[in-house]
């Protein structure tokens, strides 16, 4: 008969535990970085006949833990492959003319336009112009990835009538048992995830003053159609020698500088941090919980940057689990309204089309 094996590490959870932890935490703090700058994004071809470049990601020496920030370039007549993910991506056009298809979907973009990939649709890009097309992606695969469940599927050029559907899922069933309503539940959520909406077109964006000093708009989110994992993309502009009234909240928030110059302040207190220069092109990392406040630098033209939050997953689900600790904190009105001053006396020019470079 054969004998018991036994399970044993030779040093006690405890041990193993602590060292891991303070291993990792000192790991991940190499990785930060609050601005990646245009200049530490190196394009290189890539096997799907496009040009990519990493801002955060693994792939690119910058690891995070729930979006990354990839940008990538088409030449003219150039279709890149056609492949499906089991996360979703946001897609932000910074210049020139294309098209993506998305489970033979064709959508048109230009420049300031942005998409949703869903998660498990075919989907493939191609330029018919004469000018490079660039666009800037954000997805969820960190996160997926921490759960074992990052899977990628590129098909080539294979022609979209010849490849397989999402991946199927059970409907309607009789029956008040848990199961039973699991499966209800489950095909309801994947309904309304697969007829979300796909593209926001730069022409009918509609900029709305707030009282942090900056005038917005939604440009992926739920509140506007879409069905993502929970990253919600949005645009703010900052008036010229305006900066945005200061806030903190947990999870990671980035901001891509679409057009304008300027600093961020960054701190574990509203006084005494770090200002962050940061110019077109740049990516700004907010990290967790900081104080931060975002200025345009310049005297006569304003600041447009594109944020990305991984909220309506992620953040939602924090605060439920931190109940009552509170997720977003800013200064009391009064405090608030003297950062931000009178916004209402800001001459917001006229929403016209990014431009590259």
């Amino acid at each position: 008969m054969t004998a018991a094996s036994r399970t044993t590490t030779e040093v006690t959870h405890y041990h193993i535990q602590k060292k891991r932890r303070a291993a990792f935490v000192e790991e991940w703090r190499s990785y930060q970085k609050t601005v990646v700058a245009l200049s530490d994004v190196e394009m290189i071809e890539s096997a799907r006949g496009t040009r990519v470049g990493v801002y955060c990601g693994v792939d690119g020496d910058r690891p995070t833990r729930t979006m990354d920030a990839l940008v990538h370039e088409i030449d003219q007549g150039v279709v890149s492959t056609v492949h499906r993910h089991s996360w979703d991506a946001m897609v932000f056009v910074v210049a020139g003319r294309g098209w993506t298809e998305v489970d033979g979907e064709r959508i048109e973009w230009g420049p300031g336009d942005s998409l949703h990939l869903p998660a498990w649709s075919w989907h493939r890009s191609g330029n018919d112009n004469a000018e490079t097309a660039r666009y800037l992606s954000f997805s969820s695969e960190p996160m997926l990835s921490t759960m074992g469940m990052a899977v990628l599927d590129d098909r080539g050029h294979t022609p979209v009538a010849e490849l397989p559907g999402r991946p199927d899922y059970s409907g309607e069933i009789d029956g008040a048992d848990p199961y039973a309503r699991r499966v209800r539940r489950l095909a309801k959520e994947q309904h309304q995830r697969r007829n979300g909406r796909l593209h926001t077109d730069w022409d009918g964006l509609e900029l709305l003053p707030t009282p942090r000093g900056t005038r917005t708009t939604f440009l992926l989110d739920r509140a506007i159609g879409y069905q993502a994992s929970g990253i919600t993309m949005a645009m703010f502009e900052i008036g010229p020698n305006r900066g945005q009234s200061m806030h903190r909240h947990p999870g990671e928030a980035w901001l891509y500088v679409v057009e304008g110059e300027g600093h961020s302040y960054l701190g574990e207190e509203p006084e005494g941090g770090v200002n962050h220069p940061w110019k077109k092109g740049d990516l700004i990392v907010v990290d967790h919980f900081l104080w931060h406040q975002h200025f345009n630098d310049s005297p006569d033209k304003t600041a447009k940057v594109v944020r990305i939050h991984m909220f309506d997953s992620l953040l939602e689900t924090m605060r439920v689990l931190m109940d009552p600790k509170v997720l977003f904190e800013e200064p009391p009105d009064h405090i608030r309204d003297a950062q931000a001053g009178n916004y209402h006396e800001i001459q917001w020019p006229e929403i016209v089309r990014p431009t590259w470079p």
